[in-house]
């Protein structure tokens, strides 16, 4: 049965999930008023929420300083961190699952596979740790935006990620780890279980018997895989933001 806190909704039984990067906001930009909108509107027909593997510092630089007002569930590094209508939800710790020996084996790896990488451009940042999960990115966090879009081209062509995520899972074998591609240029690495459907769990008591998904990155091998095709949710791939507004305001005629 539907918990009774979400009775003001038209369809108190339904949540809408969104992932953030590419499907709520252009990758790394600030949400469009079109899109907030939308976000407005769908909540008085049904509990929203968003997950992401960034944390939630940066997630709200792109939805804003008042994201945690915004939806019912914010779920950032895949819900590690967690919130329930504005308050906090128990946290887990990669750290702590993984340990300090084999974790900083994990970034040497990294690192010197980096260093060996010959790429148009480097910057900083490469690796970022995070609560829930090692955020990993060859050319750096701290590249431009033009320099975002540029790496990704020359990714898409000589399959940088895809080829470091080969060598990882080859090196790191049986530790059940997983590595997911997201984003225009860097990738995560995580505990098996611990990508987007981790934030499953904390809805699972709320008694909804429709979980829609939205994404971008939906092929196998992209961070929004697991989640679109898990079986308690309906899958939506989409390619922008543009995308995921129509489907919604068709779906829920808003």
């Amino acid at each position: 049965m539907t918990s009774s806190n979400w009775s003001d909704r038209e369809f108190p039984d339904t949540i809408c999930l969104f992932d953030v990067d590419g499907t709520l906001t252009p990758a790394r930009c600030e949400i469009t008023e079109s899109t907030r909108k939308m976000l407005s509107d769908l909540r008085k027909k049904c509990v929203i929420g968003f997950v992401g593997g960034s944390d939630l510092a940066k997630q709200r630089e792109q939805l804003g300083a008042n994201a945690l007002d915004m939806f019912d569930f914010c779920f950032s590094e895949n819900g590690l961190t967690a919130f329930r209508k504005g308050q906090e939800l128990p946290k887990n710790s990669f750290l702590k699952y993984l340990g300090e020996d084999r974790y900083t084996k994990l970034v040497n790896f990294c690192l010197r596979y980096i260093a060996d990488l010959e790429l148009p451009q480097k910057r900083g940042t490469f690796i970022e740790f995070r609560q829930g999960m090692v955020n990993v990115s060859p050319i750096g966090r701290n590249c431009s935006q033009e320099e975002r879009n540029n790496y990704e081209k020359f990714d898409l062509e000589h399959k940088i990620r895809e080829k470091f995520v080969t060598a990882l899972q080859k090196e790191f074998a049986g530790m059940g780890l997983k590595f997911s591609i997201g984003g225009q240029i860097s990738f995560d690495v995580f505990p098996e279980g611990w990508d987007k459907t981790y934030c499953l769990r904390h809805i699972e008591k709320e008694g909804f018997t429709t979980i829609h998904f939205f994404g971008d990155k939906t092929f196998k091998g992209g961070n929004d895989w697991e989640i679109y095709e898990h079986k308690d949710t309906i899958g939506h791939a989409v390619k922008n933001p543009e995308e995921t507004e129509a489907i919604v305001k068709d779906l829920f005629k808003i």
